[in-house]
């Protein structure tokens, strides 16, 4: 995995493993033929993190049947690119909260 990559994945892991309004995360979470970078089963939601390889031409194509296949599967998906979550971390941690946040009031409402 490249280092850029990595540190990305651990800042953001040291925010969810935090359990962030109580949800709970998993780190290379193994899902059908995947490894998903990080998992909450309760939202069945994954987030992603994507080095530079993800800018070429056959990963963009191999990312999209990722994501199409998540997404038929009932799954939501937040994607961040390895540049937002270094140079851009609050608002990377503030956008998965404001997801955090709507799915909370959305289970709320439903009890």
């Amino acid at each position: 995995m490249h280092g850029g990559t990595l540190h990305a994945e651990r800042i953001l892991w040291g925010y969810l493993k935090t359990k962030p309004l109580g949800f709970k995360f998993r780190r290379q979470h193994p899902y059908s033929i995947y490894i998903l970078d990080f998992y909450c089963h309760s939202l069945k939601l994954a987030i992603e993190v994507d080095g530079s390889v993800h800018h070429l031409q056959e990963m963009r194509i191999a990312d999209e049947e990722r994501q199409k296949f998540l997404k038929n599967n009932g799954m939501d998906v937040l994607r961040f690119s390895n540049a937002e979550i270094l140079k851009e971390q609050e608002q990377v941690i503030q956008r998965i909260d404001s997801y955090l946040k709507t799915k909370k009031q959305l289970n709320e409402r439903e009890v």
